[in-house]
């Protein structure tokens, strides 16, 4: 077993929740407003259909070894969400479950050695085929919250926390942004640990659970739960080093760099 495992594992549970929030709206609720400024649920739930269909592309890349594209050109990407948004909710559920189903069967199909294969999306880099599943899960529980239909920040699995904030901070891009450290917070069998991300850039340190950080970083949330603490800070200590600053532009990277040709055994 390696990560492809567990990833094929967790976008499976991943895909059922999404699916189930969706059965449940209705053609008002698909036209109301979504998360995203300027986007409908609808144009979420297009990009969501068209995303699959995109992996699509990236892992028959990888299988046949000619290059193609995720997808043909960002101008096609974003006329395709907008001709798919308005339409009602069966068929923004027909098409979701479609597109899902489409991707599925391309993973189930793929041959062992093809997840090694080097593929890359519009934005560089480059990164192994094993490596879509984690990107398609993201696009799945990230746009699940953009949805606004009860499906919230604090209802991701531990196990794609752990990986996103580890992704945000490995390729995090040093020196530019306005935080000198990040230190995540959690408490296991109850005891307290911290794991600090050092070097980040000029600012203060800001400090919180896994959950409010990664929801933070990634633009879903104003940083509720979050302490700030004047840079050099260690310990724990009482928030005063002013307002919580701009995290960089999420993602910075399409993949983080070095992952690994071979699918590991773990990821992070």
């Amino acid at each position: 077993m390696d990560v492809t495992d567990a990833l094929r594992s967790e976008l499976t549970a991943a895909n059922d929740r999404l699916i189930a929030t969706v059965a449940r709206l209705s053609d008002a609720d698909v036209a109301a407003p979504s998360r995203l400024p300027g986007w409908t649920r609808g144009h979420v739930l297009a990009h969501l259909a068209r995303n699959a269909d995109s992996q699509v592309n990236l892992l028959t890349w990888a299988r046949t070894g000619v290059e193609t594209p995720q997808y043909p050109d960002m101008e096609t990407r974003d006329a395709e969400i907008e001709a798919g948004a308005p339409r009602p909710a069966k068929e923004q559920l027909a098409d979701l479950e479609d597109s899902t189903a489409r991707l599925w069967e391309v993973i189930r199909a793929l041959p062992a050695e093809s997840w090694s294969a080097m593929v890359h999306s519009p934005r560089p880099p480059g990164y192994p085929a094993w490596y879509v599943l984690a990107r398609r899960l993201r696009e799945v529980e990230v746009h699940h919250v953009d949805l606004d239909a009860g499906h919230g920040c604090a209802d991701w699995p531990e196990s794609f926390v752990r990986r996103e904030l580890y992704d945000a901070m490995v390729s995090w891009p040093r020196g530019l942004g306005q935080v000198s450290e990040i230190v995540v917070e959690e408490v296991k069998d109850g005891d307290k640990h911290r794991q600090v991300w050092p070097g980040l850039g000029s600012g203060p340190v800001v400090q919180g659970d896994a959950w409010s950080l990664l929801s933070w970083l990634i633009g879903r949330s104003p940083g509720a739960g979050l302490r700030v603490m004047p840079e050099g800070t260690t310990g724990n200590q009482p928030a005063g080093a002013g307002p919580l600053p701009a995290p960089p532009p999420w993602p910075a990277l399409s993949a983080p760099p070095h992952l690994p040709a071979t699918p590991p055994e773990e990821y992070p």
